[in-house]
């Protein structure tokens, strides 16, 4: 089963990126802070990371910076959760390391085409081919998350 570690530091959005994953079937680890998630890259071994850039303790550009300077974490695709969506902050993002962008409120359809994008044929498709994403997520939020 695909698993996917999100670190954010604010519960609702946790919650919201939780409930829109786990709807798809993946297996949800969960960290608070910069440090927790490097932690937690350590134990739980995710198969993908969405990254919270404004967090405490470590913020997300060192967080990336950290895995990507460490030859056992450098291939694990990061995703960029964040309220930062300016003109000029997605490239500034994605050219700081990361592998994907999303911008905040999360976007339940961006968010599966990041995944399938990033995780292709390695994603655990545990829904029955005949379920359409609609009816799977059916009254869950289409948005996750407005805060950073």
């Amino acid at each position: 089963m695909t698993k996917i570690l999100i670190a954010e530091d604010n519960a609702v959005n946790r919650e919201l990126l939780r409930e829109l994953l786990e709807v798809r079937g993946y297996t949800v680890v969960e960290a608070c802070d910069g440090e927790e998630a490097l932690r937690m890259i350590e134990q739980t071994q995710p198969d993908l990371l969405l990254l919270d850039i404004g967090m405490p303790v470590l913020d997300g550009f060192a967080v990336v910076r950290k895995i990507r300077e460490n030859p056992r974490l450098a291939s694990l695709p990061v995703v960029a959760v964040t309220a930062y969506a300016m003109q000029g902050d997605r490239e500034k993002i994605l050219n700081s390391q990361f592998d994907g962008y999303l911008s905040k409120p999360v976007n339940a359809r961006a968010l599966a085409e990041e995944l399938e994008r990033l995780l292709g044929k390695r994603e655990d498709r545990s829904a029955p081919p005949n379920q359409s994403h609609e009816s799977q997520t059916s009254g869950k939020t289409e948005a996750a998350g407005s805060g950073k």
